[in-house]
Formats: structure tokens, sequence, C-alpha cells
């Protein structure tokens, strides 16, 4: 679905009609295999249109529908054979995916004000954290969705769980700004850590809160925004061939069947899916509040860690591939056995039939989820309660300004989310 104009409404007609509904008011009466991912989409749709509620409520109906692409347990090649289910199963979500599911959420009930909401995608998101941890401990998981997670539990007035996913941020990237609530945090619970210890034996630094003017008035209390940009849109999947030496060499170790079968025929080459990028006219952006720039911090590259996270499951998903064009190749080897005992040319026309035919029907699975932003950036600023002016200047190939009047509330906070899908 083309964006580049950023025509959401346009989107949401679109997937409306593909849903079966008159409005986004509506869920779909019934789920075939396609109707998760498209509810997927539609959420982040919403999302980027400021339709918090119903965003959230998409969210959660599509990820009871949706399955798990269990890469740590796939002993059995049940990714490649999903792969190559020939669209014909539910979409299934990817580590990475099913993270950010419970994090995009996460931003639909803060932007709401619904802590308690909140706090339910928010241990939905440990759940699938821990797992992760635990198969693969060298690898970091979900910086963005632990960022909000420990925003969330701060300010549920839950420390100790506010301080572990925060110590989960600093294990990916170090995040200044987390730094100050880290030390109040810490005065609050003996939970520490190496990294939190680092945080906490570093110079304080003075906060950047403007002094008030003077007045009689009594001092408004302190509050904070947390400003969420979200740009671009992630490579998505489509069908590509490469020749059976680079697939051999890319995925042996994977491979079933008598390979000697592939030394005849014709059409030797392998239909795998491959991710391809997005020209995104947005990459970044710089923030100005109350005519003060303030420090946007790029937190999560979701572009890369969805490459990276498909680059350890290719070699597997081509031998899938392989083994079926194995299976090509022995019917065409059986064709022209057959067609042999009537002439030569009978069984060579027959195998290049067969094998061409069942070529042509070999079409991996390149559903993907198609709206994901590219890249998550981030501030969190300390202001005194009341009105706010808040600037955002979008750029990569092409610029835009974003502005908003921000309400803090006494003690409390304000969520700015921007989402750019292009």
């Amino acid at each position: 679905m083309d964006l580049a104009s950023g025509d959401l409404r346009g989107a949401e007609k679109k997937l409306n009609r593909l849903l079966g509904v008159e409005s986004s008011r509506d869920l779909p009466a019934a789920y075939g295999s396609d109707t998760a991912l498209t509810l997927l989409e539609r959420a982040t749709v919403l999302q980027a249109m400021g339709e918090y509620r119903l965003s959230a409520r998409d969210f959660t109906a599509a990820e009871k529908e949706l399955e798990f692409l269990d890469i740590a347990n796939d002993t059995a090649g049940e990714i490649g054979k999903y792969v190559f289910s020939d669209s014909a199963t539910k979409y299934k979500t990817s580590p990475t995916e099913k993270l950010l599911i419970n994090a995009f959420n996460m931003i639909n009930y803060l932007a709401l004000g619904d802590l308690s909401g909140a706090r339910v995608e928010a241990r939905r998101f440990q759940v699938m954290r821990k797992y992760l941890a635990d198969y693969f401990p060298e690898e970091p998981h979900g910086a963005f969705g632990s960022y909000l997670a420990g925003f969330v539990f701060e300010k549920s007035g839950e420390p100790e769980a506010a301080l572990r996913h925060y110590d989960e941020v600093l294990q990916q990237v170090d995040v200044p700004e987390l730094h100050e609530p880290i030390r109040r945090l810490a005065a609050l619970t003996p939970f520490r850590t190496p990294r939190i210890e680092a945080v906490l034996s570093q110079p304080t630094l003075a906060s950047h809160v403007p002094e008030p003017p003077a007045t009689d008035e009594p001092e408004a209390e302190e509050g904070e925004i947390l400003v969420v940009l979200k740009t671009g849109t992630v490579p998505v999947k489509q069908a590509a061939r490469i020749p059976i030496g680079a697939a051999m060499g890319l995925a042996a170790n994977y491979v079933s069947g008598a390979t000697t079968l592939l030394e005849y025929g014709l059409f030797k080459v392998v239909v795998y899916p491959e991710l391809l990028p997005h020209e995104n006219r947005f990459t970044g952006g710089s923030l100005v509040l109350d005519g003060r720039s303030e420090r946007l911090f790029t937190l999560t590259d979701i572009a890369q860690e969805i490459v990276a996270e498909y680059e350890k499951v290719k070699p597997k998903i081509i031998g899938a591939a392989l083994t079926r064009m194995i299976m090509r190749a022995a019917s065409a080897e059986a064709a022209r056995a057959a067609g042999r005992r009537q002439s030569g040319a009978l069984g060579f026309l027959a195998a290049a039939l067969v094998e061409g035919t069942l070529v042509a029907m070999d079409r991996p699975d390149t559903r993907s989820w198609s709206m994901l932003p590219a890249h998550v950036h981030v501030a969190r600023i300390p202001v005194p309660a009341g009105t706010h002016d808040l600037r955002l200047q979008l750029r990569g190939r092409s610029n835009a300004e974003i502005i908003r009047t921000v309400e803090v509330p006494p003690g409390g906070f304000a969520v700015v989310d921007v989402t750019t899908l292009r």
C-alpha cells in the first residue's frame, strides 16, 4: 500500500475494504489467513492518525489471532515449511514483531493516560522478552519496549520493575536521558546491576527544567513530556531467485533429498522470500520545546533488527526451497523416464513441462507487516505543569514540520506520539 503521499485516510479505507467492514469502528465478522495481519496494519495506521483507542483494540484483537514464529525452538525446520505454505496459514509474527505489538500498544494506552492498560501490555512484553532472553542471552531484544515498560512502571509507582526494564535498555544502548530517572528510582529500591551502578557512579547533572519567573503565585509542580517519533517503514518480503550454486553454499546444512537430481533439468533456480528496503522519506528529526532545542534520541533501528532476524533464519528458508526444488527435479525425472519409453525427445519435453510448471507454482509466502515503522526516536523532558508548545522538524529525503500544543498535569505526564509511515 503506497503511503508516500501521507494519505492515512485512504490507507484506512483500503484496509477496511480488505477486512470487509464499513468503518474502523468495526472488527471483522470472520477471520481468514490474512485477517489478523490486516488488522495489524490498520492498528498501525490508526495510531498514526491519533485514534489510540481504536488502535489499541485492533492490536489486541490481532495479537489474539496471530501465531508466533518460534525461531528458538525450530528444530524440525518448521520455519521453512511455514514460508512455503503458499499463504494458506495464519500470518506468524517474528520475535521482533511480537515485542513491538506490545510496545506500540503501550504507546496507545500512555497517550490515553491509561496506566492500567499500559501495565497489561508491559507485562505481556515482559513474558516474551524473558523467553527471548533465555534462548538468546547474548542478543538483547526490545530496547523500545523495555524503555516504555520502564516508563509505565515508574509512573505506576513500581520502582524495582521500572529499574529492571531500564537496565534492559542499557544492555543495548546508553540513553543519557534515563540517567536521572534511574537515580531517582535507585533511591527507592535496593535493586542494582553493574550497568545501574555505572550510572549511579557518574556525576549528577543539574536538571534543565527552566527556572520559573519570579512571581507571587505558587510554583507549578513538575511533570514530564515523553516524545515518541516513529519514521519510515521496514523492508518487506518479495519473491527472489538465486542460482543453485549460491543457494547450496548458503543452506547446505538444511537440505534434504538427493541433490544429484539438481544436475538435470532447465529450471534450476531457487525461489525464496528476500527483504526489499523501502525508500523512506523521513529518517529522523529535531525537536524544539517552548523555543528551546531538545535532544531527540534514536532508540531503536527496527529495520536493522528485522533484517538481522531474517538473516538468522534465511539458511533454513533457502534449505526448504532447495528441498522443494529436489522434489520438482524428482518429478521431472519421473516424467522424463516415462517419456523415454516412447522417444528421447518426448522424455525431454515431458521433464521440461513438469518442472517448469512446478517452478511457476512455487511461490513463497511474502506477507509482511508492511507498515511497521523503521526507526524509533524518543525524548523525555521534565517541564513545569501547564501548557507547552512543541515543534518537530522531520528530516530525510523530504522535510516537514509538525506542531503540537501539550498540556502536562501537575506531577503527571503527557505523551506526544508521531508516526510518519513514509
